[in-house]
């Protein structure tokens, strides 16, 4: 049986359209499921969409639309952009879905009640609409929010309140002791800090005058749940947790892996594991914390005019190429930037005349040279036409397999992708060395084996991209007549040369 391997994405607040930053932490996610997939793994990949909340209300009033339809549209872009992108994922899950999710989220409460963990008390506090939560002083940066750039409104009543506080010590053990692994190392450290200065308790409902658009409290219809027993949630209400089948939630249950933003830390951090201790549930096994991408330097924001749509830049490129971009030019676990100039320059260096072009090439000559065709030469014919000192097939598997393992197993993409490229770049050296256009005049067997390692070269790449942009790896198998299913051995190719993999284009 197939080790399981559960992986989620945060799900996307619906109060607009998707911008890059979704496309970002989507594709991030993909690598990972894709990963464990050629790794022989069962995966479960889940995404969806966080549809409730004031700033919904709101959204949609602006709009002038019905809350569910407004929702209704927005998701179904977030769905688009998973499609366009093509993101693996085996579900989507909807917090305004009453069938799917709101038994899960009632049977979750419940198990906090009864753990003695949901308390009822008045509160006076500052709330910020953007983040739909409430914030204390020291989050603020000269009293507005330093993400949204708006004074939080100081609003008093009567909530349910979650004991996050009796949680803290177990919490700080597991992410100590590896349980609950947090990746990179200081998203690890900045929770650890901001947990041994002590858990408060959170607020875990408001008043259904104030906030309609959400799911009842139960027992209490005078109040609507808040978002984190409502949107955390998800993440196992998707695997059918309180429902009639809950047979994925003890297949798949608890998470391996968690994609978040590090925006939300403290909510996946501290406030997710708490609520599952609650409730007597396994922690997630780790999370994966990514940064931001900015446009032109700054954060992007309607005002400043430099958001970036996904779908526009998918239209004009291609879905690989702008994988490639997020995955290669943004650091897994830092900020990084875009522009539509850095874009253009990393899609014709690195894809048009880098991997197209060796690719190409390398068809072209067993074309020309052998009719399309070739078989795997003898082991003494390849020996004579060796790679930095090395059997070529001894080079790809003890200096760049290894190395691309390594960055892919600390999720370091962009480092995972550089390996990749060192290759390519090896591999391109090699043609430099043994000049097969030259050596085809003179040594047609040895020129043979020269193609052949150029040939597994191109297929090699084709296997180690296959998570990154999966259309492109296809492509390459495709034209050398090599069927993925068959592993990382073939006794031959046959050539297929159709259209370019990446016809260079012009600067804007």
């Amino acid at each position: 049986m197939a080790e399981k391997f559960y992986i989620t994405a945060a799900i996307p607040y619906v109060n607009s359209r998707p911008h890059l930053g979704h496309a970002l932490e989507l594709v991030q996610a993909d690598v990972v499921a894709r990963w464990a997939r050629l790794a022989g793994r069962e995966v479960y990949f889940l995404s969806g969409a966080d549809e409730h909340g004031a700033k919904i209300v709101r959204a949609a009033e602006a709009s002038g639309k019905p809350v569910q339809e407004f929702v209704d549209e927005n998701s179904d872009e977030f769905r688009r952009l998973i499609k366009e992108l093509g993101i693996s994922t085996s579900d989507f899950i909807r917090t305004s879905d009453e069938k799917r999710h709101f038994p899960g989220v009632q049977a979750l409460w419940r198990r906090l009640d009864e753990a003695g963990d949901i308390y009822k008390k008045s509160y006076r506090g500052l709330y910020c609409v953007g983040h739909e939560a409430f914030v204390t002083q020291k989050d603020l940066v000269n009293g507005k929010c330093a993400d949204h750039g708006a004074e939080p409104e100081v609003i008093e009543e009567e909530n349910y309140f979650f004991r996050l506080s009796k949680y803290g010590t177990q919490i700080q053990e597991a992410i100590e002791s590896g349980g609950m692994k947090i990746y990179p190392e200081g998203r690890r450290n900045e929770i650890l800090s901001f947990i041994k200065e002590g858990l408060e308790d959170v607020s875990f409902s408001r008043p259904s005058k104030d906030i309609s658009w959400g799911i009842p409290v139960p027992g209490d219809a005078s109040q609507t749940m808040y978002v984190w027993c409502d949107a955390l949630s998800n993440y196992i209400t998707a695997l059918g947790f309180g429902g009639t089948n809950d047979s994925k939630f003890k297949k798949f249950w608890p998470a391996d892996l968690q994609v978040i933003g590090k925006d939300i830390l403290r909510f996946h951090a501290a406030i997710w594991p708490g609520m599952l201790l609650s409730a007597g549930l396994e922690l997630p096994k780790a999370l994966l914390v990514h940064g931001f991408i900015h446009s032109g330097g700054q954060k992007m924001s309607k005002t400043l005019g430099n958001v970036v749509d996904p779908f526009e830049i998918i239209e004009r490129h291609g879905s690989d190429a702008v994988r490639y971009y997020l995955l290669r030019e943004i650091p897994t676990f830092e900020d990084g930037d875009f522009t539509e100039e850095r874009f253009l320059e990393a899609y014709n260096s690195d894809l048009a005349n880098g991997l197209g072009n060796y690719v190409s090439r390398v068809a072209k000559m067993i074309e020309n040279y052998f009719g399309g065709e070739l078989s795997k030469p003898s082991d003494e014919t390849l020996k004579e036409v060796p790679i930095a000192g090395s059997l070529f097939s001894d080079f790809v598997g003890k200096e760049i397999w290894p190395a691309y393992r390594r960055e892919m197993g600390g999720f370091n993409f962009k480092f995972a992708l550089d390996s990749v490229w060192r290759a390519l770049k090896e591999f391109d050296g090699y043609v430099q060395t043994y000049e097969p256009f030259k050596l085809i005049k003179t040594d047609k067997e040895k020129t043979k084996a020269v193609l052949w390692n150029l040939a597994s070269g191109a297929l090699t790449i084709a296997w180690m991209i296959e998570p990154f942009m999966p259309d492109t790896s296809k492509k390459i198998f495709d034209i050398f007549g090599v069927a993925k299913e068959g592993g990382t051995e073939w006794g031959e190719v046959k050539v297929s040369l159709k259209e370019p993999l990446f016809p260079r284009k012009d600067q804007a």
